[in-house]
């Protein structure tokens, strides 16, 4: 089974979308939340090297794919949707 993070902040209007998407095809996903706690700020910095989001993690078996925006294509290529 794969894991979905998605680094988002309150005001991301790609971040919701992205949430409504997921949720619309019962994709189950953890949720942080980069403008609400800095360690997370820094963590997202450290995984993407930048800090816009929303910033998406697919972990399968030890490896990652990491998505930056909204990405239907690439989302649903990670999870073969």
């Amino acid at each position: 089974m794969k894991n979905v993070t998605i680094y988002s902040t309150a005001t991301c209007g790609f971040c919701k979308m992205l949430k409504s998407y997921l949720s619309d095809k019962g994709v189950k996903y953890e949720v942080k939340m980069a403008d609400e706690d800095q360690a997370i700020a820094k963590e997202l910095y450290e995984k993407s090297g930048q800090l816009g989001v929303p910033f998406t993690i697919i972990e399968e078996d030890g490896k990652e794919e990491l998505i930056l925006g909204f990405d239907r294509q690439k989302i649903d290529a990670a999870l073969a949707l």
